[in-house]
C-alpha cells in the first residue's frame, strides 16, 4: 500500500505541475482578449447577481443566478478555505498569499467563460435546467466520447471520493472540539451517520432543494467566519499595515521567510488558489448551468465573482487570522490546527469551538454542492431515474466511509482525476473560445445600447467545427427578466424573433 501511495503521489505531483502550466497561461488569454472583464467590470457582476429567475410553460419558478451561485460557493467554499490556506503558510511563508490572490484575479476571467458556456448549453431537465463542460463537449464540440469521460470523472470525484474526504473533516473537527479521539469508532460511527442521512435527505431534493438550503447556509457560514475574521483583524489593527508588506515583500523574495524558494512559494499559491476556487477546473459550469437567465454572459459574471468571494474574500480571512498570530513558518506542514491556534490565541478557546462550527457549514455545504456537480453528470450519462437513486445512495455511503476512515491513497487519486477533468475542460475551453467572445461582445453591445442584455438564439454568428444549436433558449426566460428590469426603468431590446 505504501509503494502505491508513493507512486500516486509522484504522479499527482507531476501532473500537479503540468495544470498549474496550463490552467495560468489559459486564463492570461481569457484575461487579454477579453480586455480584463474580471476587473473592468466589477460593477456588472454586482449588478447581475440580483436578477430574478424564470418561469417555465407551467409556471413553475426556475433557479435564479443567485441560487445557482449559492450552489457554486458550497462546493468551493469548504474546508480547503481553513485547512487548505493555513498549508500554504506553513509551506509557503506569506508570500503563498499573493499568489493565491493573483490566481484568483486572473482565474476570474476562465470563471467566465466555462460559466457563460455551461449556461449557454444548457438543457431543459423539467422545470429545471442542467449542463456543465461535459454538454458543451459534446454539443458545441461534437465529442462525446470526451464527454461521456469527463461525466465519468465529475461523478466520481465530485459526488463520492471529494464527499467522503469532507465528512472526514467534519468527524475530525468535531472529535477535536468534544476531546474525542478518532479511534473511537462509536463516535465516528454515529457522527458519520448524521452528516450522512442529513446530506441524503437535502440532494434526494435535487436542485432546487440544494440551492434553497445553499442560499440559506452559504451566507450564514461565510458572514460568521468574516466576522470574526474581522474581530481579530480590528484587534490587531496596528499590525495589518505591516502584515500586507511582508506578504508582498514575501512573494518576490530569494531569502523567504519559510525557507524556501520563490519558484516553490509561487507553487504553492497557485496551487491553493487554484484547488480553492476551482476555476477552470469544469466544475461550476455545472451550477452556473442551472441558473434561469436572460443572457449566457450574466451567469459568467455571477461565477467570476464567485473567484473573488471563495479566495479574495474567505481564503484572506484565514489567512489574516494566521499571520496576525505570528506563526512559525517552514517548520512544519500544519492544516486546521494552525488556524485553531492562531484563533484562539487571539479570541480565547470559545474560537476553537466556532472553528469547528465553521468546519461544519463549509463541510457540509460542500458534500451538497459535490453532489450536485455529480448528479448533473450522471443525468448526462443516462436519463434513469433509478440510476439516479442508486447514485444517490452510493454518495451517502461514501460520506458515511468517510467519517470513519481516512482514505489518503483515494484522495490523492482525486487530485490526479480533478486535473485530468481540468485538462479536458481548459481544451475545450480554448476551442470554444470564439463563442465566449462573441457571447460578450453581444452582451456589451446591448449595454453600450442602453439596454438590459436578452439573448436569443440568432445572436451567434456560425463558427467552423462548433454546433451554436442551443435549444435551451426558447425564449421563455426573457419574459420574465425582462418585466423585472422593465419595472425598474430599464430599456429591453425589442422582439424581433
Amino acid at each position: 500500500m505504501e509503494m502505491l501511495q508513493s507512486a500516486f503521489d509522484s504522479v499527482s505531483g507531476v501532473i500537479t505541475y503540468v495544470l498549474v502550466a496550463v490552467l495560468i497561461p489559459t486564463g492570461l488569454y481569457f484575461t487579454i482578449r477579453t480586455g480584463a472583464l474580471q476587473l473592468r467590470l466589477l460593477p456588472e457582476m454586482f449588478r447581475t447577481i440580483v436578477e430574478p429567475g424564470g418561469h417555465d410553460s407551467e409556471g413553475n419558478r426556475n433557479i435564479s443566478p443567485f441560487r445557482a451561485f449559492s450552489i457554486s460557493a458550497a462546493s468551493r467554499v469548504g474546508t480547503a478555505n481553513i485547512a487548505g490556506v493555513a498549508l500554504a503558510i506553513s509551506l509557503g511563508g506569506p508570500g503563498a498569499v499573493f499568489w493565491m490572490w493573483l490566481t484568483a484575479i486572473v482565474g476570474g476571467a476562465t470563471a467566465f467563460a466555462e460559466s457563460a458556456l455551461g449556461q449557454l448549453y444548457k438543457e431543459k431537465d423539467g422545470p429545471n435546467f442542467r449542463g456543465g463542460p461535459a454538454y458543451y463537449i459534446n454539443r458545441a464540440l461534437n465529442m462525446k466520447r470526451l464527454g461521456l469521460v469527463f461525466a465519468v470523472i465529475v461523478a466520481i470525484t465530485y459526488g463520492i471520493v471529494f464527499n467522503s474526504v469532507q465528512s472526514n473533516s467534519i468527524v475530525d473537527a468535531v472529535g477535536a472540539s468534544f476531546d474525542v479521539d478518532d479511534s473511537n469508532f462509536a463516535f465516528t460511527a454515529i457522527t458519520g451517520v448524521v452528516v450522512a442521512v442529513g446530506a441524503y435527505l437535502i440532494f434526494a431534493g435535487g436542485a432546487k432543494r440544494i440551492s434553497n438550503v445553499s442560499a440559506y447556509l452559504v451566507p450564514i457560514m461565510a458572514g460568521l467566519y468574516l466576522i470574526v475574521g474581522i474581530i481579530v483583524v480590528a484587534i490587531n489593527l496596528g499590525a495589518v499595515p505591516g502584515m500586507i508588506v511582508t506578504i508582498f515583500s514575501d512573494a518576490f523574495s530569494f531569502n523567504s521567510i519559510a525557507g524556501g524558494s520563490i519558484g516553490s512559494i509561487m507553487l504553492i499559491g497557485v496551487q491553493r488558489g487554484l484547488f480553492s476556487n476551482e476555476a477552470g477546473i469544469g466544475s461550476v459550469p455545472n451550477a452556473a448551468a442551472t441558473a434561469s437567465a436572460s443572457h449566457p454572459a450574466k451567469q459568467g459574471f455571477v461565477q467570476a465573482l464567485g473567484v473573488y468571494f471563495d479566495t479574495i474574500l474567505v481564503c484572506s480571512i484565514t489567512a489574516f487570522i494566521i499571520l496576525l498570530s505570528n506563526p512559525d513558518y517552514g517548520s512544519s506542514a500544519e492544516g486546521v490546527q494552525l488556524t485553531q491556534t492562531a484563533l484562539s490565541g487571539q479570541l480565547g478557546q470559545w474560537a476553537i469551538h466556532f472553528l469547528t462550527f465553521a468546519i461544519f457549514l463549509f463541510a457540509f455545504t460542500s458534500i451538497l454542492g459535490n453532489y450536485y456537480y455529480g448528479e448533473a453528470n450522471i443525468e448526462h450519462l443516462t436519463r434513469s431515474k433509478t440510476a439516479l437513486r442508486i447514485y444517490q445512495v452510493i454518495v451517502m455511503v461514501a460520506v458515511f466511509i468517510g467519517g470513519i476512515a481516512a482514505l489518503d491513497l483515494v484522495w490523492t487519486a482525486a487530485d490526479i482525476f480533478m486535473a485530468i477533468m481540468a485538462l479536458i475542460n481548459l481544451f475545450a475551453l480554448l476551442m470554444l473560445s470564439p463563442v465566449v467572445f462573441s457571447l460578450l461582445k453581444n452582451y456589451m453591445d446591448q449595454r453600450r445600447a442602453g439596454q438590459e442584455p436578452i439573448f436569443r438564439r440568432g445572436d451567434l454568428p456560425t463558427f467552423k467545427r462548433i454546433n451554436t444549436d442551443v435549444d435551451a433558449w426558447d425564449g421563455t426566460d426573457e419574459v420574465t427578466t425582462a418585466k423585472f428590469w422593465q419595472d425598474r426603468g430599464k430599456k429591453v431590446r425589442p422582439d424581433d424573433k
